[in-house]
């Protein structure tokens, strides 16, 4: 997986995806998804920004399409396809840590907060690591469905909370 910073005036390919939870949009560059979102959540599309899309499938996005419904049809896949985060170093930062959490188990913001300082010396808040959650442009694919408020409720979810609450209850199957 590789993380970029700034935005550029590439081509990417997109495509859309029926899923049980509703329909999804993929966008890839080269060999790299760069984005996944359920069609009309909060930050859907971006980081397509400055980029020109060309509607058509690729590898990049037939292996997502791949994963995506393995997924939804109960399977762990234990791959993921490539992937390419883009966002501030800060973004990518958290969503190197929900890579991290396993399938089916949650953890909280102010848990993720407390890794990262530990990591990198600074105080982090929960807040900040909230905001950084929210605009992961991978949904699924870097789990942040899987990150709880600090009292085990379900909170905040760009898709929204019933599908959040849907794919915690796949995962429990």
């Amino acid at each position: 997986m590789t993380a970029v910073t700034n935005i550029t005036t590439e081509v990417c390919q997109c495509w859309r995806h029926a899923t049980p939870l509703g329909e999804m949009a993929l966008a890839a560059e080269g060999e790299h998804l760069i984005g996944a979102w359920f069609v009309g959540q909060k930050h859907y599309a971006s980081t397509l920004r400055n980029r020109a899309v060309c509607w058509q499938r690729t590898a990049a996005i037939d292996a997502a399409i791949c994963w995506l419904d393995a997924y939804f049809a109960g399977k762990r896949p234990s791959w993921l396809p490539k992937l390419r985060l883009i966002g501030t170093p800060w973004q990518t930062a958290v969503w190197q840590h929900l890579q991290r959490i396993a399938y089916s188990e949650t953890i909280t913001y102010g848990a993720i907060a407390q890794a990262i300082a530990a990591e990198s010396g600074r105080r982090v808040s929960a807040q900040a690591v909230g905001n950084a959650v929210g605009s992961n442009p991978l949904s699924l694919f870097v789990p942040c469905h899987r990150v709880i408020g600090a009292d085990g409720s379900l909170t905040g979810y760009a898709a929204g909370i019933d599908i959040k609450q849907a794919l915690l209850k796949l995962e429990q199957q």
